[in-house]
């Protein structure tokens, strides 16, 4: 009967690239988790008092409803700059790792 060794000659393989681009990717999903958060609430307040309340003079029913469509456009195109910025992260990644 043969006995096998259980000790491990080769460290296990790191599946999650090296640490910086963990790092940036972290960085890059906390800027623009804050700035979805921010950025809308923001906009919403701001452009329902200065521009339609105190610029254009609507009432207070109307500013809601055209300062919760600023709002929602905020919304998307952060949405569309983090797509953006994920797709350009990761081929950039991926160049830099091919060296042909």
């Amino acid at each position: 009967m043969e006995k096998y060794s259980n000790d491990i000659t080769a460290p296990a393989a790191d599946f999650r690239g090296n640490d910086g681009s963990l790092v940036s990717a972290l960085k890059t999903l906390l800027f623009f988790t804050i700035l979805m958060v921010t950025l809308p609430i923001g906009l919403y307040f701001a452009s329902k008092a200065y521009v339609f309340e105190a610029f254009m003079g609507m009432s207070s029913n109307d500013s809601y409803f055209y300062a919760a469509i600023v709002a929602v456009v905020a919304v998307h195109v952060v949405l569309a700059l983090f797509v953006y910025v994920a797709w350009n992260e990761g081929s950039r990644q991926s160049h830099e790792g091919k060296q042909d």
